[in-house]
């Protein structure tokens, strides 16, 4: 990769990566719909006018029904069990718990036709991913740290972060991805906007709190999205999904280093294995796959 694209990757894997610290920092005086609702107000009004210029709004707004669809999997359900699970778990565990996505992903790859999706690779990675969920949240639980009901959520999370770009790619193929995040930012905050009007109605919350929410929206939404689609550009689809395995380690890290938060031993021993098995389940298993993996990059 250019020089371009790792200060790209590099940004990126940090910029998903802080997330979790800010909602944990954002959700003591704010309640998570709101917090969501906020989050996608301001993003929204950086990015609706960035996509409006580029000409994607209206390709979008004709394939709405399934824009509303990527929205409320992408951001309206997850956002507010993200925040809801954070008031009462680690910031670094809730980052863990979300990098099973590419699990959750395998399976539905398979469920969706996909034939290679259990190749032996895959389903090494698959089960040693799930080794590790089940280490990490069997210790914390043994420990009194994880929070049954916020385990559910984030697994939920998890889920829903796997089936949205799996609508994109099916319903989705073809329409501006810009006009769809701007659209579906604009749909949450509309959604959510009787919670933030009734928050801030209550006063405006600490300078902490206030600084997190603008990094939630401005550079974890609206900038992140800028900058992974020039990833993208600049790397090609497949490296760019590479920083999915960095991201929980800039949380983890985060959550220790800035909230005190400690190290367990089901961080310590479900780490590893949640990257491993994420890794391992996306890998190319035929040559076919691989020079269709290369033929993206290349294009790009």
């Amino acid at each position: 990769m250019s020089s371009r694209a790792w200060g790209l990757f590099a940004a990126m894997a940090v910029i998903w990566g802080i997330p979790y610290l800010f909602i944990k920092i954002a959700v003591v005086e704010i309640s998570p719909p709101a917090l969501a609702g906020m989050r996608t107000l301001l993003a929204a009004l950086i990015l609706l006018p960035l996509a409006w210029r580029q000409g994607a709004v209206r390709p979008a707004l004709a394939k709405w029904p399934y824009v509303v669809a990527f929205g409320v999997m992408e951001m309206a359900i997850p956002w507010v069990l993200l925040g809801h699970a954070e008031l009462r778990v680690a910031s670094g565990f809730a980052g863990l718990v979300i990098a099973a996505v590419p699990l959750v992903g395998t399976v539905l790859a398979r469920i969706l036709g996909d034939r290679h999706a259990f190749a032996p690779v895959r389903l090494l990675g698959l089960f040693t991913g799930i080794l590790g969920v089940a280490a990490l949240v069997g210790i914390e639980s043994f420990q009194g740290t994880a929070d049954p009901l916020s385990v559910v959520e984030l697994l939920t999370v998890a889920v829903l972060y796997a089936v949205a770009p799996a609508v994109a790619d099916r319903k989705l193929r073809g329409v501006p991805t810009m006009g769809i995040i701007a659209l579906s930012l604009s749909l949450v905050a509309v959604l959510y906007s009787p919670f933030t009007v009734v928050e801030l109605a209550g006063g405006l919350p600490s300078g902490p709190v206030i600084a997190a929410v603008l990094v939630l929206a401005l550079v974890c939404t609206a900038l992140a999205f800028v900058l992974f689609f020039e990833l993208i550009a600049a790397a090609g689809p497949v490296r760019a999904t590479i920083i999915t395995f960095v991201n929980p380690a800039v949380a983890v890290l985060l959550g220790i280093v800035i909230l005190s938060e400690p190290l367990t031993w089901g961080v310590a021993v479900g780490f590893p294995l949640v990257l491993l098995g994420s890794y391992l389940s996306t890998r190319p298993t035929t040559s076919r796959e691989a020079e269709e993996s290369a033929a993206e990059t290349a294009h790009a």
